[in-house]
C-alpha cells in the first residue's frame, strides 16, 4: 500500500516520524508530507503560504527514517492531502495516516482539527484515511507515548485496507506505555478540553482551552477516553443530508 503521513503539528513533530516508522514496518510503501510550521486547528482549510497560488516544498530527512523522501509544505494539512492526491509527492496514496496529533481529538469539535481535515479531505480523494491523537492532556509529560499510539494505530492498519475507499477512521489513544485495543463509539458533544473565547474590553478576543465541567457523555468517546481507554470512530466526510424535510 501507498502511504501519505501527514500532520498538523509540522514536520519536526516526533509524533509524525512515530507513525511513519510504523507505517514503513507494517510494509508500506511510505511518503511523508507535513506542514512546515505548526498548523493546528485549521480543520480542512485549503491555505498555502506562497503568493498566487504557489507552495513552498522543502525535502527533508527525517531522524531514522532514512530513504522515506519527506517534504516539508508551506500549507496546511489540508491542501497537503489535496495535493497528494494529484500526485505532487509521487504516485496518489492508497493510505493517508495524519497525526500522531498532540492532544485528543474528540467530540464534535474534531470539526476543526487540522489533523482529522487532513484525513477528510483524503476521503473524499479516494484514499482511506486515519487520524490519530495521543490525549496528552492541558498538562502534558515531558515524554508523550508516541510508541503507545502507533502500536495502537497498527492494530487496525490491515482491518483500514480492507474498509471501503474513502473510510475514515479517528483513532484517540490515552498518554500511557501500553493501551488496549480501541473500543468502537460514537462523538461527545464536547470532549474533556475544550476551546474558549474570552471576549476583551477593546474588541480583540482570547482563544485559550479549558477543561469541561460536569459529566461527559457515557459511552461516548471523551467519556471513555478519560477512563482509559483508547477510542476508534468510524466518520462521514461532507455529503448531503437526506433526513432533512424543509
Amino acid at each position: 500500500m501507498r502511504a501519505l503521513i501527514t500532520n498538523d503539528d509540522g514536520i519536526d513533530s516526533p509524533g509524525l516520524a512515530a507513525l511513519a516508522q510504523g507505517a514503513v514496518d507494517h510494509g508500506w510503501t511510505v511518503v511523508v508530507a507535513a506542514p512546515a510550521a505548526e498548523a493546528s486547528g485549521t480543520s480542512a482549510g485549503l491555505t498555502g503560504a506562497g503568493g498566487a497560488g504557489r507552495v513552498a516544498v522543502e525535502r527533508r530527512e527525517l531522524p531514522g527514517l532514512a530513504g522515506v523522501p519527506a517534504f516539508a509544505v508551506a500549507a496546511h494539512p489540508g491542501l497537503i492531502a489535496l495535493a497528494a492526491a494529484q500526485g505532487t509527492f509521487g504516485e496518489a496514496p492508497e493510505i493517508v495516516l495524519s497525526g500522531v496529533n498532540h492532544g485528543a481529538n474528540v467530540g464534535r469539535a474534531i470539526l476543526h482539527s487540522g489533523t482529522v481535515g487532513a484525513a477528510l479531505t483524503a476521503s473524499i480523494n479516494g484514499a482511506r484515511a486515519l487520524a490519530v491523537s495521543l490525549d496528552v492532556g492541558l498538562d502534558p509529560g515531558p515524554r508523550p507515548h508516541w510508541d503507545t499510539a502507533v502500536a495502537v494505530a497498527a492494530t487496525l492498519f490491515d482491518r483500514l485496507t480492507e474498509l471501503p475507499a474513502g473510510t475514515v477512521l479517528n483513532l484517540n489513544v490515552p498518554d500511557r506505555s501500553e493501551a488496549g485495543p480501541p473500543k468502537r463509539t460514537g462523538l461527545a458533544e464536547f470532549g474533556a478540553v475544550r476551546s474558549h473565547i474570552q471576549n476583551g474590553e477593546d474588541s480583540a478576543f482570547t482563544l485559550t482551552a479549558v477543561t469541561v465541567e460536569g459529566e461527559l457523555s457515557p459511552g461516548s468517546d471523551a467519556r471513555l477516553l478519560s477512563e482509559g481507554h483508547a477510542t476508534v470512530t468510524a466518520l462521514n466526510s461532507v455529503t448531503e443530508d437526506p433526513h432533512l424535510d424543509w
